[in-house]
């Protein structure tokens, strides 16, 4: 199975999202693994897509990616709009745990990589309590910048490389780490590279998930926006309402 040619994509304003649910998902991480295949994994939500449409080198990212998860309830309903319905949202919080479960069945290996320090070792130690075959076998939180020094990408490849993961968790806040990982892919000895955002500090424990009930009808922005008001302020009341114009106009251009 090659996944770029199996996977249908969905146009959501300029950018294509796979349209497959979260047990197909599962099994996509999976058949990668088994067969030694490498694929690059983006989980989109509404403000990279927002910043896409201003910039084509990050739209191209997207779009080039084997796998784009629908990371928003506002992407799904916006398929629904335009009439070409997305199966699914599949958040960073949903692949994170139930992905490392197949991970400690099958013997699969991890590598954490980014978040704040500690976060990442809090999050090994949750996950193998859970989880107890588990294998991650690094845990490294680069320095807090908007890009790397080419030293310091050197380091963290080769921190890699050596420890050889099936799948590479990266957490550096999007887009940033979708950049990371498109420039490096070719260098990373992994055969799942997937950057799932603040995930890790949620799945550690460090954060509560909203309730399933604000996660179905589309409020968990609202759940995660009252715990870090700060850090999302912009994201969720400056570049999220740019979405609904761009859908629109799609929906009317198609029509």
């Amino acid at each position: 199975m090659f996944v770029r040619q199996k996977l249908e994509k969905v146009n959501i304003a300029g950018v294509g999202i796979s349209n497959i649910n979260l047990k197909e998902m599962l099994e996509i991480f999976s058949s990668a693994i088994s067969n030694n295949q490498k694929i690059r994994v983006c989980v989109t939500p509404v403000n990279c897509i927002v910043k896409a449409n201003k910039d084509e080198f990050l739209k191209n990212i997207y779009n080039t990616a084997d796998v784009v998860l629908c990371d928003g309830m506002p992407i799904l309903w916006a398929s629904h709009f335009i009439n070409k319905p997305l199966a699914a949202r599949i958040t960073g919080l949903d692949v994170l745990p139930l992905f490392s479960e197949i991970c400690s069945q099958k013997g699969y290996s991890s590598f954490y990589l980014g978040a704040k320090s500690g976060v990442g070792d809090s999050l090994k130690s949750k996950l193998i309590s859970m989880f107890p075959e588990l294998k991650v076998v690094g845990v490294y939180s680069p320095p807090i910048a908007e890009k790397f020094l080419e030293e310091e990408n050197q380091k963290i490849i080769s921190m890699i490389n050596e420890a050889k993961p099936n799948i590479l968790w990266v957490s550096l806040t999007a887009p940033k780490q979708d950049r990371w990982i498109y420039s490096h892919y070719d260098k990373i000895d992994a055969n799942i590279i997937i950057g799932i955002g603040g995930a890790f500090e949620v799945a550690a424990g460090l954060l509560k998930r909203a309730p399933k009930w604000m996660q179905q009808s589309g409020l968990e922005w609202l759940y995660r926006f009252l715990q870090e008001p700060v850090r999302l302020f912009h994201r969720y009341f400056i570049e999220a309402p740019k979405f609904f114009p761009m859908v629109l106009k799609q929906k009317i251009k198609n029509n």
